[in-house]
């Protein structure tokens, strides 16, 4: 089985949501950091010297590779990446090997037959 390394950065009022909607769409489980921060395009602003950036979560979910499409854009959708400029990203990287993960194959097989 292969699997794909989605690394989700996300508003983190946001992270719960993005959590289910993935869950919903074939993840077996997460990992989140709290407490990340970052800068765009634009930089942060700031009010006498204290930063206004929301905090973000990076969310790191390992999937298998014929799910991995479907996840990575519910990630997206409910994140709000797209339609709205600096909520977050989401990124999938492949997975040469990965130990650890043997008890969740059986469930993994059947949600990729059915998808396939």
């Amino acid at each position: 089985m292969r699997f794909k390394l989605l690394i989700a950065f996300v508003e983190d009022s946001k992270t719960d949501a993005v959590m289910k909607a993935a869950r919903e769409s074939g993840a077996t489980g997460a990992t989140v950091i709290n407490n990340a921060r970052g800068e765009g395009v634009k930089t942060k602003k700031t009010f006498l010297g204290l930063s206004l950036e929301t905090q973000r979560d990076v969310v790191l979910f390992l999937v298998e590779q014929n799910l991995s499409r479907k996840i990575l854009e519910q990630i997206a959708r409910v994140g709000e990446f797209d339609s709205s400029p600096g909520t977050g990203i989401v990124f999938q990287l492949d997975v040469e090997d990965a130990l650890g993960v043997s008890h969740q194959i059986r469930e993994l097989a059947e949600k990729v037959e059915e998808e396939i």
